[in-house]
């Protein structure tokens, strides 16, 4: 099935008349099947002003053939989509996705022999090229100023940017490596950010042998580094540089006094060293963690847009992305999906264990109960929602899961099923402060969803539990960080637990 580029709406914008007057015209969808007729007001070069039986509409040339004595001669619009970004993950996740929109629409796909990944897609019926397509791996810097100039239409990144538009693509995690023969069992976050910042030059520092710590790392410029030195908020102080992940990870598993911090692909023959808090609360990359971001070293990926229109393919494709479709292709490149994942809430003891080992002198044993007693039959959802630093707002990949949310309540997934906000604090200030600030982050996720139009009768119950279940220490940021969180929790309708725990 072709593409659904048929689109109407009213756009506000000068049309020139048609010298010859209005006449009669026929707007046939490319797709097929859909096809609007009536009095040819304007064209303005990409869109047509139409008089229908629908009234008056304006739809996007690029979506439609005209057929009548008015139509206009054009030849059907060639998109020019170049991305710019991620070295070592635009080669890999970009192609296959393109392609899958493509074919998925209809059209004919084809990578061309350009340096680079480079493609072409066209029209199968008349030959003509719709799109050309490149991706060039270049540093942040760098790829925003090409966005900015208009030399290209999407950054792809592991960091937003405050005055461009961000769409998460995929995530993966940023996982410390060391040789299988290195003795030491854990290292804490704490740990690993001095050993980041260079602060750390002998395993006896971390409890391991009286050896010298050697930090491995990328390039400066490289999307690995700029994450993790966004993170440390410095730069990573790496003594041995690679120029990618693979001959990373090697050098790392041939050297036992190596450390290095990878993505999952680039674990290669090295040992993947199990990552705790500073107060020993062990964080796991599970799949489920990584799209909730409960591991603290999750790494969304993002396609950034500028404040432009963009061409009709590429706006097609940014919604391509959200679908089953395109996050199977996702899955299949080794990245981690954004399909929302379940899981039963007392089947992952650690969260019990954390609630119980990171109460607080605030936190009683009625609120623990309470606590279990309402996830007894639930089902956790990986679509979780945390904020901005000092801020109500929503963070970029909780603005995407709202509307993934919203969709999944709207199409009717969750019909036979109760779904229930859970609101969490950190442990900084009162007991009773927290338990209301969990409640108000609940409540303005349910407005979210309310905004987004879904109907009061499918919205979520909201319960809050403030700093009662900690999936981190609250002695650091990052960990207060996770901790303040909402999370979509799937109860059978059966089920007698009243929504506010009592």
């Amino acid at each position: 099935m072709r593409a659904r580029y048929w689109r109407a709406a009213v756009f506000a914008a000068f049309f020139v008349p048609l010298a010859s007057g209005a006449q009669d015209v026929t707007l046939t969808a490319r797709e097929g099947g859909l096809e609007i007729e009536g009095t040819l007001q304007g064209f303005d070069g990409e869109f047509y002003r139409i008089d229908s039986a629908y009234g008056l509409l304006t739809v996007d040339a690029a979506g439609v053939l005209c057929d009548g004595p008015a139509c206009p001669d054009l030849t059907a619009p060639l998109a020019q989509v170049r991305i710019v970004g991620l070295s070592g993950v635009g080669e890999v996740l970009l192609p296959p996705l393109l392609r899958a929109f493509a074919e998925a629409r209809g059209l004919r796909y084809a990578d061309t022999v350009d340096a680079g990944y480079s493609a072409r897609v066209t029209d199968p019926v008349s030959g003509k090229t719709l799109a050309e397509i490149a991706f060039t791996a270049v540093a942040p810097q760098a790829a925003r100023a090409d966005l900015l100039a208009g030399r290209a239409e999407l950054i792809l990144s592991a960091a937003t940017e405050p005055d461009l538009g961000a769409r998460v693509v995929a995530m993966d995690a940023m996982i410390p490596i060391v040789a299988p023969d290195n003795p030491l069992p854990e290292i804490s976050t704490r740990d690993l950010a001095r050993v980041l910042a260079g602060e750390v030059d002998n395993w006896a520092a971390l409890n391991g042998p009286d050896m010298p710590l050697v930090l491995h790392g990328l390039a400066e410029g490289s999307a690995l580094q700029q994450a993790l030195a966004a993170r440390l908020g410095r730069d990573v102080a790496a003594a041995v540089v690679h120029a990618d992940l693979a001959a990373m990870g090697a050098a790392v598993a041939r050297d036992p006094w190596a450390i290095a911090v990878t993505l999952r692909a680039g674990v290669q023959g090295a040992r993947a060293l199990p990552l705790t808090d500073s107060c020993g609360f062990p964080l796991l990359p599970s799949a489920l963690a990584v799209k909730a971001e409960d591991y603290p070293l999750s790494l969304p990926i993002y396609l950034l847009t500028p404040k432009r229109r963009l061409p009709l393919f590429v706006r097609e494709f940014l919604t391509f992305l959200a679908t089953p479709q395109a996050q199977a292709v996702v899955a299949r490149t080794g990245l981690i999906d954004r399909q929302p994942e379940r899981r039963p809430l007392t089947g992952d003891g650690l969260r019990l264990i954390n609630a119980i080992q990171g109460a607080g002198e605030e936190t009683t044993l009625a609120d623990l109960k309470r606590l279990a007693d309402a996830m007894d039959g639930a089902d956790r959802l990986s679509l979780t929602f945390r904020f901005q630093d000092g801020s109500s707002q929503l963070d970029a990949p909780s603005r995407d899961n709202l509307a993934d949310l919203a969709r999944l309540i709207e199409v009717g997934v969750f019909r036979d099923m109760g779904l229930v906000l859970a609101g969490f604090s950190d442990g900084s200030g009162g007991g009773k402060a927290n338990l209301a600030l969990s409640q108000m982050r609940a409540e303005g996720v349910l407005a979210g969803l309310a905004k987004a139009g879904v109907a009061e009768s499918d919205l979520p119950k909201v319960i809050a539990f403030g700093e009662a279940m900690p999936m981190a220490c609250d002695e650091t940021a990052p960990g207060r960080r996770l901790n303040r969180r909402v999370e979509v929790w799937l109860k059978p309708m059966f089920t007698n637990t009243p929504p506010n725990g009592n």
